[in-house]
């Protein structure tokens, strides 16, 4: 599954690695990319990582889901 997130907060490179390395920590998900620019993230994952999962790991990182 493809879920796509826009986020907000993020102002550098540093933003992406911490939120990325966040939603990769979940079990189940494959890969998370995260754009800056985009604020955004696709994260490829399985069926039984639900999207108020992923919208927590964002907002433990400390940015908001939009």
């Amino acid at each position: 599954m493809t879920t796509s997130l826009k986020i907000e907060g993020m102002s550098c490179e540093h933003c992406v690695k911490h939120v990325k390395e966040g939603l990769e920590a979940i079990n189940g998900v494959k890969s998370a990319n995260v754009k800056l620019k985009e604020k955004s993230a696709v994260v490829e994952h399985g069926e039984e990582v639900g999207l108020e999962t992923l919208k927590a790991a964002v907002v433990e990182a400390g940015y908001e889901v939009a």
